[in-house]
C-alpha cells in the first residue's frame, strides 16, 4: 500500500500540492469513493479516477521540458474558460506533463514542465529558494533608493519579500529595464514589488528558472533538458535538503 499523493505525484499527474488540492475539490476518486487526504492505495488492484476520468497507474519515464512561454497563455492543463494553455503548446508528445509552478497571463518566458511530481515539489516548495531571473520594464528612471528597498525586501500585504538581486541594464526617463532574481514565489511578486516602490510594471518576462536559462529557445517553443541540466536542478534541491540537516 502507498499513499494516493505520493503515487500519483510519481505517475505525473501533478505535484503532490496541485494533487492535494484535487483530492479537497473532490476531483479524484477511488472505486467510486471520493479520495481523502492521506489515504493509502494498492496500484495493482484499485481504480482511481480524476474529473471521472480513469488514472493510469504506471510509472512512466520522466520527462523534463523547458518551454519559452507566450503572453495569452495560461500556465494550467486546462481552462475551463477556453483560453490557450502551455500545453497546448506541447506537440507530439505521448507522455502527459504539467507545469512547474505559474506564470501569470500576461507574463513570457522560461517555464519547466514534467510528469516528475516529487521534484515538481521539491522545486515549488519555499524552503528550497529556487532561483527565479527575471527582465522587468518598469514605468521611469528607476532611482537607486526603490533599488536597494528592493534588494532589502519590500513589505506586502502578505508579508515582507525576501532580499532579491537587482541589475539596471537600461533606463532613461520614460522607462527602466531591470534584471531581477528573487527565491519565492508570492503571487504576482514581481509585479507587487515594483508597485510597492513606486516604478509600475510595463511588461515582465522569466529568463531562467532554478538556473535553466531560455537562451536562444523562441517564444512559444519548447525543448528537452538535457542531462546535464537534470542533474543541476536535482542537485539543487539536494543541497538544500543536506542544508537543514546540518
Amino acid at each position: 500500500m502507498v499513499r494516493l499523493q505520493k503515487y500519483l505525484a510519481e505517475c505525473g499527474i501533478g505535484s503532490r500540492r496541485a494533487i492535494e488540492r484535487f483530492i479537497q475539490e473532490g476531483k479524484i476518486s477511488v472505486n467510486g469513493i471520493p479520495a481523502s487526504m492521506g489515504q493509502k492505495i494498492d496500484p495493482e488492484t484499485d481504480k482511481i479516477f480524476l474529473d471521472n476520468k480513469p488514472i493510469s497507474l504506471k510509472i512512466p519515464e520522466k520527462v523534463y521540458i523547458l518551454l519559452n512561454k507566450p503572453k495569452g497563455y495560461v500556465t494550467t492543463a486546462s481552462d475551463e474558460f477556453g483560453r490557450p494553455t502551455v500545453i497546448d503548446l506541447i506537440k507530439n508528445l505521448k507522455t502527459r506533463v504539467f507545469p512547474v509552478g505559474r506564470l501569470d497571463l500576461d507574463v513570457e518566458g522560461a517555464l519547466l514542465l514534467t510528469n516528475d511530481g516529487e521534484l515538481a515539489n521539491k522545486l515549488l516548495h519555499p524552503s528550497n529558494e529556487v532561483p527565479k531571473t527575471y527582465i522587468a520594464v518598469v514605468k521611469g528612471f528607476i532611482t537607486t533608493v526603490a533599488i536597494k528597498k528592493l534588494e532589502k525586501g519590500v513589505m506586502l500585504e502578505d508579508g515582507k519579500t525576501s532580499p532579491a538581486q537587482v541589475k539596471v541594464l537600461q533606463q532613461n526617463l520614460k522607462s527602466s529595464t531591470i534584471q531581477l532574481t528573487i527565491h519565492e514565489g508570492k503571487k504576482r511578486e514581481v509585479k507587487r514589488m515594483c508597485d510597492a516602490v513606486g516604478f509600475p510594471l510595463t511588461s515582465l518576462k522569466r529568463i531562467s528558472f532554478a538556473g535553466i536559462n531560455l537562451g536562444n529557445l523562441h517564444t512559444g517553443k519548447w525543448r528537452y533538458l538535457t542531462p546535464a541540466e537534470i542533474a543541476h536542478i536535482r542537485n539543487l534541491v539536494q543541497k538544500q535538503k543536506n542544508k537543514e540537516k546540518i
